[in-house]
Order: C-alpha cells, then structure tokens, then sequence
C-alpha cells in the first residue's frame, strides 16, 4: 500500500515528532499554531496529534469550517425564503440542521417547507430542470474550494435558459479572515497551517501578505499524519530562526504558487469581491462573494425580498469564540451536554467539519 507506506508510516512518523520536540526545545515560549481548515481540525482530533506534540506546541483551530462561519443573517434569510410558497430549498446536509435562533431548516422541512439535501450543486440544477412548477434556490455555502462549481452551474442555467433556479450566494474568502484574526487583541498567532483544499484553487501566492506585513510563517498542508506533523515542523523552524519566515508549500503534490488558473478564471467571471459577515468575526472587509450584475436573473437576493430580523445565538453558545480560537470547545458549558451531535446547539457541533463535532467524536 503506497499511499499508507508514504503517509502513514510509523518510523518517520516517530521521526517527525523527535525533530518537532528538538526544534520546540529551541524556542523558550510558548507557540500556538492556529489551522484554518475544517479538514486539518478533524484530521488533528481523529489522529490524536494534540497529544504527541511538546507542552510549549499548541494547535488551535479557527475559522475553517464553512457552514460554522456561516452567520444567522444568511440562515434566516434561507428560512424566510423557504415560506414562499412555489420554492424548494436545496441545500448541503450540513446546512440543512444549521440552528438559528430555535429555527433551523429541518424544522421548517417538518412544518411544510420543501428542502432537499444536495451533494453538489449540479444536483440542485437538474432539481430545477424537473420541477418546472417551483422556484429552486441553492444555497451556496462555501469557500474557495466549492465556488468554481457554482460558477460553473451558473453558467449551465443561463445555457439552458432556466427561469426557475437561483443561488443564495454565501461563499467567503479565506485570506481576508485570516488577517482578520491577526489583528485580533485577543489573542496572538505564531503561525498558520494554511487549507490545503482552498490552497489548490488560490495558490500561496494570497498568504504572503502574513510573514511580508506581520511576519507570521505559513505552511500549506496536505491532510495525512505525516502532512501535518511536517508542517508543524516547518512552522517551527521558521520561529526558531533555523529557517526563513515565508509561506512554504508543503502539500506540492497538489497547490502551485498561482493556484488553479481555470477555476480563479470562473471565480472572476461569475462573482464581485465584497464586505461580508462570518459568526464570530463579524463583517470581514473584502471577504465575501456576491453574484455579478451579469448572472442578477440567478441571484435569489434580487429577486425574493424577505424582511428578516436576525435572530441571535443561542444563550451560553460560545461557537463564535471557538471559530476565533480564542476558546475550545471544552471551556463551553453546554458541550457535550446539553449540545451533541444528536442535538447541536451551535453550528461548530452541526458541521462534519465543525470544532465541536471533532472534539466529541476524537477528544473527549
């Protein structure tokens, strides 16, 4: 087996975790490595790697799972939409128990509204393409990564002349917050572990904004134990001063420096940069991604007006504090009591991707 002898191999996995414990021996402090991707977080927790690392290491999760960033705002908005009547609602899984407030989509599924759960927005095309009859909206939750395809099936539905599908735009940029928790007085970052996933579409090329203006290393990881414990290696090198302060790509077998310059061309066709809000961050400036003027007759924001008060977090929810890193899931109250994944409280319990969910399922 190639891909475990390569990835999982326990002789240099031992020999990856003597050279991270040497070079933490050289840094008198301590360091807290934040990953930015949901799929780092559940590799982490699943593997044990908090465990194996020196005390003075501390591996702290952010802002990486796109349905947990995903604000009240956005959610209410869907539900409000899926009252209308003639629409069907098409949605990830994940979304579709996303609590807002004490509503969710699930719960209005159970009181009449039609929602569908989707594997990939081409699902929710051809839902459009065979129910004529009702208005399909597709709610776009995601990041860098899933943003090509929904441009991709907007471009299908303007080929196809379909007059009854629409996207509810929630795609958000991952850079732009990660600068955000930069200048986050709250706490401090010694270095990031970059999405390998986003990486792929974007390149290293947006992350060099972090040791050129704030002198924070970043590695770009692939999502194996040997991925990730090479890349908190590098990270500590680089604070050691044994190697240069830069973003380094440690996933190379699939992330180049400029990215993926198909999907960064569909990107730039189908969607404007914008202001945006993300739980626990707020509005992040240039964050966000709405549909162009040229695709308007697909946006759902331009064509249902739903007045919507934004309902709030449920009280002693501190899901926006986790996504910050500012917290863990095991300083929140309701943790694996009153939240669970049978019944989530907060999005960061909901997701598959989620801080909490990992936490419960590899952590406890």
């Amino acid at each position: 087996m190639k891909h475990i002898d390569e990835f999982r191999n326990p002789d240099y996995i031992r020999g990856l975790l003597s050279r991270i414990n040497a070079a933490s021996r050289t840094i008198k402090r301590n360091v807290r490595l934040m990953e930015v991707c949901g799929t780092h977080t559940m590799a982490i927790a699943r593997y044990g790697l908090r465990k194996l690392l020196p005390e003075n290491v501390s591996l702290i999760s952010g802002p990486g799972c796109p349905v947990c960033v995903t604000p009240n705002s956005y959610i209410d908005t869907a539900i409000a939409i899926s009252k209308i009547d003639g629409v069907r609602i098409v949605t990830f899984g994940d979304m579709y128990r996303v609590p807002s407030g004490r509503n969710s989509l699930e719960k209005r599924s159970a009181e009449g509204s039609n929602v569908d759960i989707v594997y990939s927005p081409l699902d929710a095309l051809e839902i459009a393409r065979k129910n004529p009859d009702k208005k399909t909206i597709f709610l776009a939750v995601g990041f860098e990564t899933t943003a090509p395809l929904t441009g991709r099936v907007l471009s299908y539905a303007r080929k196809q002349h379909l007059k009854n599908f629409f996207i509810l735009s929630g795609h958000k940029l991952i850079p732009p917050a990660m600068e955000e928790l930069v200048n986050d007085a709250l706490h401090y970052i010694d270095g990031f572990i970059c999405p390998g996933h986003v990486s792929a579409i974007i390149g290293s090329k947006p992350y060099e904004v972090f040791p050129e203006k704030y002198g924070i290393p970043c590695v770009i990881s692939g999502f194996e134990v040997c991925d990730i414990l090479h890349s908190i290696l590098i990270l500590l090198e680089m604070i050691s001063g044994k190697r240069k302060v830069s973003v380094e790509v440690q996933y190379f077998r699939c992330v180049q420096r400029k990215g993926n310059p198909v999907a960064l061309r569909v990107i730039d066709d189908t969607f404007d940069v914008s202001d945006t809000e993300w739980r626990g961050l707020g509005v992040v400036r240039a964050s966000g991604l709405v549909i162009k003027q040229k695709y308007y007759e697909f946006d759902a924001t331009s064509v249902f007006e739903v007045n919507v008060k934004s309902s709030v977090d449920n009280r002693g929810c501190i899901c926006g504090q986790i996504l910050r890193g500012v917290k863990i899931p095991l300083d929140c109250h309701l943790y694996g009591k009153v939240c669970t994944p049978e019944n989530p409280v907060g999005p960061c319990m909901v997701s598959s991707e989620g801080t909490c969910a990992a936490y419960y399922n590899y952590e406890r």
